[in-house]
């Protein structure tokens, strides 16, 4: 079955670092395009950043760009988030997303989520 496993959350003071990973299973990685999504206590889930299936292309929510950076290795079947420079308003629970659009139909997958919380 499919499974997306986030990993690497925790707690980390303002300014510092962390790296996210999600192990995917159970699909064909290499043609999803992979995206990580936050969601703080009583905000809206909200787009992150988005990785294509070949790695060639990624985005950035303008809140992250040029802290946060999106990569994959499609030999692991995984996807990273790597964050820097963090700030209280980074706290969420981060959650991995894979999406792969077909012709009659979107196949779109979750994983269960990791806290991030940026705190003195």
């Amino acid at each position: 079955q499919v499974q997306l496993v986030e990993t690497g959350g925790g707690l980390v003071q303002p300014g510092g670092s962390l790296r996210l990973s999600c192990a995917a299973s159970g699909f064909t990685f290499s043609s999803y395009a992979m995206s990580w999504y936050r969601q703080a206590p009583g905000k809206e889930r909200e787009l992150v950043a988005t990785i294509a299936s070949t790695g060639g292309t990624t985005n950035y929510a303008d809140s992250v760009k040029g802290r946060f950076t999106i990569s994959r290795v499609n030999a692991k079947n995984t996807v990273y988030l790597q964050m820097n420079s963090l700030k209280p308003d980074d706290t969420a629970v981060y959650y991995c997303n894979a999406l792969r659009r077909e012709l009659f139909t979107t196949r779109n997958y979750w994983g269960q989520g990791t806290q991030v919380t940026v705190s003195s």
